[in-house]
């Protein structure tokens, strides 16, 4: 578990479960909370740094996206105000792995956009769906930032239940805050060139799964794409860290698992015999 300092009024929390992230924004003794970490005992050792040992008090928490791995710490702060879009409860409830004990309703609820003046800093709140229907990116121009929650894992993206094009869109609104700071759902903070990466890795997947679909069986097909190397799908210079390899074969298998891209094979399949 680690946490560091991204400028003024700015912390951001790595837990050891899934290094799930938790970025803390202050004003003064107050502290606003953009996601909760993915473990009760990761949220214990956030409170404990940051209140306990910082003496801030959490006066807010909000999500990025419903789900567990990024909730654990609401309850922890009960009389915080949660917030989250509108879609949670559909997020949360199509969550691989739901834990309901985590579950906390959120206060306040909101559909396109809203946004917060906490401090120093401006929190944007835009619903911006990809991983899940209701994530939501937090643009900080006053800490030149954006918090993307699970629309990109460092340099790759995870598909899970997915639809991959509306990743890749929320991929291409994130770019267009232009910020030089991504904070991750995951593992951390990544310099703005992590966005391109993350798309190039999308779209180098989705190419070798049409190209394996085309020219094999179905059998044969599940068995070369489980083949896939993410080293084929990175772009240039990008060199994968163990979480992402870890990420890119779980991709493999939901691919297999769910026949992810295989509208696209079809759609290609016809263009090319039209």
């Amino acid at each position: 578990m680690r946490f560091e300092e991204l400028g003024s009024n700015v912390l951001m929390f790595v837990g050891d479960d899934h290094e799930s992230v938790a970025t803390a924004f202050l004003d003064g003794d107050d502290a606003l909370l953009v996601d909760a970490l993915g473990s009760v005992d990761d949220a214990h050792w956030l409170r404990g740094v940051l209140c306990g040992e910082m003496g801030k008090t959490v006066r807010v928490v909000a999500a990025t996206h419903f789900m567990s791995d990024h909730i654990a710490g609401m309850s922890l702060f009960p009389d915080a105000l949660t917030l989250a879009h509108r879609h949670y409860r559909h997020t949360f409830l199509s969550q691989n792995q739901r834990v309901d004990a985590l579950y906390r309703e959120p206060q306040v609820v909101f559909d396109s956009s809203m946004t917060v003046r906490w401090g120093q800093h401006e929190l944007r709140f835009v619903h911006n769906p990809g991983k899940t229907m209701d994530h939501v990116s937090v643009d900080v121009p006053t800490a030149d930032l954006v918090c993307a929650g699970d629309n990109i894992v460092g340099n790759i993206v995870y598909l899970s239940k997915a639809d991959p094009a509306l990743i890749r869109s929320a991929i291409g609104r994130l770019r267009q805050f232009g910020r030089r700071t991504i904070i991750g759902g995951h593992m951390g903070r990544f310099p703005a060139a992590a966005l391109d990466n993350a798309r190039h890795y999308l779209d180098r997947l989705q190419d070798a799964v049409v190209q394996i679909r085309a020219d094999a069986t179905p059998r044969e097909a599940d068995d070369r794409i489980a083949s896939i190397a993410i080293e084929s799908c990175l772009a240039p210079q990008v060199e994968p860290v163990a979480f992402e390899r870890e990420w890119h074969q779980h991709n493999l298998e939901v691919i297999v698992a769910q026949s992810v891209f295989s509208l696209d094979a079809a759609v290609a399949s016809r263009e090319r015999h039209a």
